[in-house]
């Protein structure tokens, strides 16, 4: 782990539960929620027996490659290995990796959406830093104006990220592949972003019911008010949500 801020040394690292969970960037649209969420439902399904993961979406990550550990980075999702599926048996409220041994996760997703925020630039280099092996970036949508293309997926080598050709891309210290499928779910036809097997073999997502829908969109509720918090929260430390330092900076 990287600590910049020397006083950040002589100052105990907060637990989980001091550390709000979220922030309060709203989506631009419902599929920065949907396809988050249906990447981790597909692991539920074919990774039931495991207990050595753990998938977010939207939720705070605290970390100790920044000037201030108590200023999370919040990806659209990320996915951890060898830690614990449930914390102590308890659902987390935020992940902080000093309270995971160390353990930094292995996959995170970012989505661009209208208003663009730095996913390839100041985002892309603390994930580095940070350690995190793959770095994907989704821009369905935007990727012309951004010129990029619509799904990227980088590789941690020699400390920097190095973009992976073809397309679905295979991770294989994760086990995984991911790429993009038009399919029609839940009546309607899109394009998602997939897990597949080593031979490119989609894992197709399993399908909602009504009342699974419902639990979700309480769950979301859930989310935006924990969101409320981690903003009110930033704000009495004195910085502004929608304008967190660079990593580099000092407080």
């Amino acid at each position: 782990m990287l600590i910049t801020d020397p006083q950040a040394q002589r100052r105990p690292l907060p637990s989980p539960e001091e550390l709000p969970c979220s922030d309060d960037t709203p989506v631009d649209n419902e599929d920065q929620n949907l396809l988050p969420n249906l990447l981790l439902t597909t692991l539920y399904r074919i990774w039931q027996q495991r207990q050595d993961w753990f998938f977010a979406v939207d939720m705070a990550l605290y970390h100790t490659a920044g000037a201030n550990p108590r200023v999370p980075i919040v990806p659209d999702a990320f996915l951890s290995l060898g830690v614990e599926r449930k914390k102590n048996g308890k659902s987390r409220r935020s992940y902080a990796v000093w309270a995971e041994g160390g353990v930094v996760p292995s996959f995170v997703l970012e989505m661009v959406s209208f208003q663009a925020r730095e996913e390839y630039g100041e985002k892309l280099h603390l994930y580095a830093k940070l350690g995190v092996l793959y770095y994907v970036v989704y821009n369905p949508e935007f990727w012309q104006r951004d010129h990029h293309d619509p799904l990227e997926v980088y590789r941690l080598e020699g400390g920097g990220y190095q973009r992976q050709s073809g397309e679905p891309v295979w991770m294989p210290e994760i086990g995984l592949g991911i790429g993009r499928a038009t399919q029609t779910y839940l009546g309607m036809e899109q394009e998602m972003l997939l897990w597949c097997d080593d031979t490119g073999r989609v894992h197709a997502p399993p399908e909602f019911s009504r009342e699974e829908l419902l639990r979700e969109q309480r769950r979301a509720t859930a989310a935006e008010h924990q969101a409320q918090k981690l903003a009110a929260y930033l704000r009495s430390l004195g910085i502004e949500p929608d304008n967190l330092p660079n990593a580099d900076d000092r407080p």
